[in-house]
């Protein structure tokens, strides 16, 4: 029985250290390398087991293996025996699992980790983390985009993990945030050691639209394109190319952003100190045309001072233009100072004030009365307009188109591109207009028919029509009209027919109307003229001489 019982024991110790000493498959063991052969490197694990791994397995990505015969390495065991008794070991997932544990540790501490690119993959590289591979996409190899990275390839350096997942075996890195946290370092210690009105010495590393970024040593500042010159400067590469040293000022720190603002015409004399005693108001100088608006010109006076010749001081006669159709880019103008704002560093300039004001010449030369020729620039429902010298439009009204029917009518005569002749009729210089007469070309035809004519005037006519109403009359080719009621002092002889086209009739002037060009006709007037004077001559019917006695008397007397 104690036989029994002893042999129970025996098998029980047996199997315990069996199971202690045999290794469990999938779990990192030790080993000691007992040969080196064919590549391979002949481990022995224990419970007498032996595998081979290879000896690249062993090597840091870039270096050649450092492994002697003796050496105690760490494996996994991935199986006990394969089919030719070997057990199947490894020694890169033995690191693998090593460095997991290693790299989820300083994950969790935010801590560093040294590692090595080795690979290009699609959009980034692969590290080796000391045998666990992670991924480092393209934006976080630099702060920024890297053209080349063959000088990185192999190098032993610090990452930093922004994620990893050990289920899935994924590992992202990045060594921008590294560059970053150094960067900001560094740029905290230099702007420290910056201060506002500071002039320093600087780097263009970068020129863009709006400025150019100059280092300071370490921290980049922005000189802005309006603070590279007191003048107006297009683009930065006008004046500074990249990698040039220049000297700038400090302008303005934020301590909270590291953002540095830098200034070049800060250290030069501001041009605006004298602008006042330089160019006086009413004054002409010569500029030369820097940019051009919808709204006007913009003219440099010197370097630094600009001023605007806006689109209503820069032509007498375009006044509906755009500004380049009168100035361009780089010409050279002669301006005359308006108006200074030295506390908006604003000049108003004028193109136009250098000019003498065409209509005032065109008025000392060419005095109401005179003839001038033209050609008609535009028609409209009111008259012509005729261009004049100067480049000035002068008008013809309707009224003053003929001395014979209406304006309306005979417009309709005139075309576009014609020439024409007429007399200035009117100047107005302040309103920039000029009057213009064709009818008064051949002078007035009315005036000079009348002569001497007057008011109260005996003239003879000749009767042209006749007509119910009373008759038609002509004198000196102009036609008037006499009512039936001024046929005649005796109604009785009031009768349009006792008269015969082509009699010679003396008729009285009642009237003479300039506008509508006619004469106020009445053969009544006479005889009532004529009677008052023979009355006045001969006697008055006081005296009891009757009528017929006294007219009798007067036409005894005219013969």
């Amino acid at each position: 029985m104690a036989e029994n019982v002893s042999m129970e024991e025996f098998e029980a110790l047996l199997n315990e250290s069996f199971e202690i000493d045999t290794p469990q498959e999938g779990s990192v063991v030790k080993g000691k390398v007992i040969a080196i052969e064919a590549g391979q490197a002949i481990i022995d694990v224990g419970y007498k087991m032996e595998g081979r791994v290879e000896l690249k397995e062993f090597a840091n990505p870039g270096e050649d293996p450092d492994l002697s015969v003796g050496d105690e390495v760490e494996v996994y065991l991935r199986a006990a025996e394969n089919a030719r008794g070997e057990a199947v070991i490894s020694r890169e997932m033995a690191r693998r699992e090593e460095a997991w544990d290693r790299l989820e540790k300083a994950y969790a501490d935010e801590e560093r980790v040294d590692g090595a690119i080795f690979g290009r993959v699609k959009g980034g590289f692969t590290v080796d983390l000391g045998g666990a591979v992670a991924f480092l996409p393209g934006s976080q190899v630099d702060v920024r985009p890297v053209r080349d990275a063959g000088p990185l390839m192999g190098l032993k350096q610090p990452f930093q993990i922004l994620k990893m997942d050990r289920r899935r075996g994924n590992i992202v890195v990045s060594r921008r945030a590294i560059l970053e946290e150094s960067r900001a370092e560094q740029r905290a210690e230099v702007i420290g050691n910056l201060a506002e009105g500071q002039e320093v010495d600087g780097v263009v590393k970068n020129i863009t639209e709006y400025g150019a970024f100059v280092d300071l040593g370490g921290v980049d500042g922005l000189l802005h394109v309006t603070d590279m010159a007191w003048r107006r400067v297009n683009h930065p590469s006008e004046i500074l190319t990249i990698g040039e040293t220049i000297k700038v000022q400090v302008i303005k720190i934020n301590k909270e952003t590291h953002r540095i603002s830098l200034g070049m015409k800060q250290l030069q004399a501001d041009p605006w100190d004298s602008v006042a005693t330089k160019y006086a108001l009413e004054t002409v100088h010569t500029g030369r045309v820097t940019n051009i608006t919808d709204y006007g010109a913009f003219v440099e006076l010197e370097p630094g001072v600009e001023g605007l010749v806006h689109v209503s001081e820069m032509s007498w006669t375009k006044k509906n233009v755009h500004p380049g159709k009168i100035v361009s880019t780089s010409q050279e103008v002669e301006v005359m100072v308006l108006e200074i704002d030295g506390a908006k560093r604003r000049v108003s300039l004028g193109l136009k004030q250098t000019q003498r004001n065409p209509w005032e010449v065109f008025a000392e030369t060419h005095p109401e009365g005179t003839e001038v020729e033209g050609e008609v620039k535009n028609i409209t429902e009111f008259g012509l307009f005729v261009g004049l010298e100067g480049d000035i439009d002068g008008m013809v009204h309707l009224s003053d188109l003929t001395w014979e029917g209406r304006g309306e009518d005979v417009i309709g005569d005139f075309r576009k591109g014609d020439i024409v002749q007429a007399k200035v009729a009117e100047i107005d210089v302040e309103k920039e207009r000029i009057s213009l007469s064709i009818k008064a070309l051949g002078g007035d035809p009315f005036a000079d028919a009348i002569g001497d004519v007057k008011r109260g005037s005996i003239i003879t006519v000749e009767v042209t029509k006749i007509e119910d109403g009373g008759i038609e009359v002509a004198y000196e080719g102009m036609t008037s009209f006499i009512r039936r009621s001024d046929l005649s002092r005796d109604r009785s002889e009031q009768r349009p027919e006792r008269f015969g086209v082509g009699d010679k009739v003396d008729v009285r002037v009642t009237n003479i109307d300039s506008k509508t060009r006619k004469l106020g006709l009445s053969i009544k007037a006479r005889e009532i003229a004529e009677e008052k004077e023979a009355v006045e001559q001969y006697g008055s019917s006081d005296s009891g001489a009757s009528l017929g006695d006294i007219l009798g008397a007067a036409l005894k007397g005219d013969e």
